[in-house]
């Protein structure tokens, strides 16, 4: 087997800009062309991508709802139409890597001769179609297991000289417990993972049992954003998107290695996502995989960016946040701490910003939350670069 899937996932910095830059400028074409209902603004350099408009996932809803079922955007090739919690509708494609998962099984060293058994959804969600188009793309046979029936998915695997696993981290474990109290050894020395949290004890678990395990950060919306190789430093990033790292409730890019909210932006000409808010947190990483593989690298799932809170009977939002600081030039970062004292709660601000200027912070933060704040100044620098933007302290015990 060949060690890298294409040459693309060695490409220098520069020639992966270059296709990056024209890639993103043909999906603006496409997306302005269409009768979705915010068109994006034209670029010139990689970096005027920060400019342009996040999309969430609550917007996107909406067109959906205006314009079903993708909402007007120029979705072109599809072979399937998925609906996920929302709902929400994806389009899905069956030709070569339309997901861009066949990369990812291919660094876990899944191939012609492997059968995979894929025990992720097949029912309206696509995360089965996911993998079955990347289990094609790497030319491996596939036993569309789906969740379930646990049993039977033992009596499958071992019927069908099963390789690989696909699924959720912990499914794998509940399939090989039964397969133990039922007297059947498998086969399985791969899995691939995603969909939740793999835990180094479970991973470790598997390892004893003669099992790799690799995970990847995939959405139903984008397909395969990033994935582990065997190196296991970190996730590295798909070369079919972009993927920028922002504050929170903005969609202004953070330092390397700070925390913040993933944006994606999908090069895929079928369905063109132009800054797609995942939710979730993560963090670049420095420095290039030992494995060879020269895309920038993030430290995977590091928790969720809507941090929404309620305080005081209202509603605080990251948003509310970003709209604090854009209100005062030499403040570069704040975050809202919920706690309680006695039996009220208690809305501190913490700012880096300058000490005489409390009392317009105060102003600010009654005008744009709606309600008092505590003020706390830190010097620059001194908050937690951990994409927090509302920390809420407060026992609910």
């Amino acid at each position: 087997m060949a060690k890298f899937f294409d040459a693309l996932e060695t490409r220098c910095a520069k020639d992966r800009a270059s296709a990056q830059l024209k890639a993103l400028q043909d999906q603006i074409k496409r997306v302005q062309a269409s009768n979705a209902p915010v068109k994006p603004a034209w670029v010139d350099t990689l970096s005027g991508l920060a400019d342009l408009p996040v999309l969430r996932k609550s917007a996107l809803l909406a067109w959906q709802e205006e314009r079903p079922p993708f909402g007007g955007l120029p979705v072109q090739n599809t072979t399937h139409i998925f609906q996920s919690p929302g709902p929400i509708y994806e389009p899905g494609g069956s030709s070569h890597d339309w997901w861009r998962m066949g990369r990812f099984l291919h660094a876990a060293g899944i191939g012609a001769g492997d059968v995979v058994q894929n025990c992720f959804g097949y029912h309206l969600t696509p995360a089965g179609a996911i993998f079955e188009n990347g289990a094609r793309a790497v030319g491996a046979v596939v036993v569309p297991a789906g969740t379930g029936q646990t049993e039977l998915q033992v009596r499958a695997a071992d019927a069908a000289k099963v390789t690989v696993y696909a699924g959720t981290p912990d499914y794998l474990k509940v399939i090989l417990e039964k397969a133990d109290a039922m007297g059947i050894h498998l086969g399985i020395d791969r899995a691939v993972v995603g969909g939740g949290a793999l835990f180094p004890s479970l991973r470790a678990w598997y390892e004893d049992r003669g099992i790799s395990c690799l995970q990847c950060y995939a959405t139903a919306d984008l397909g395969n954003i990033a994935y582990e190789s065997p190196s296991k430093k970190g996730m590295i990033v798909d070369e079919g998107v972009i993927v920028e790292i922002v504050t929170p409730g903005t969609g202004d890019p953070v330092p390397e290695g700070d925390v913040g909210e993933v944006v994606v932006t999908s090069l895929n000409p079928d369905y063109p996502l132009i800054r797609f808010a995942t939710g979730d947190l993560s963090a670049v990483m420095q420095g290039q995989s030992p494995c060879g593989r020269t895309n920038m690298r993030i430290k995977g799932w590091m928790g969720r960016a809507d941090q929404t809170t309620k305080i005081k009977g209202m509603f605080v939002r990251p948003e509310q946040v970003a709209g604090f600081v854009k209100r005062h030039s030499e403040v570069t970062r704040a975050r809202v701490v919920a706690t309680r004292d006695g039996e009220r709660d208690v809305m501190t601000l913490q700012v880096e910003g300058r000490v005489d200027a409390v009392d317009a912070y105060e102003a600010s933060a009654r005008d744009v939350m709606k309600m008092g704040a505590v003020i706390q100044v830190f010097e620059q620098g001194d908050l937690p670069r951990d994409g927090k933007v509302i920390d809420d302290l407060r026992s609910y015990d």
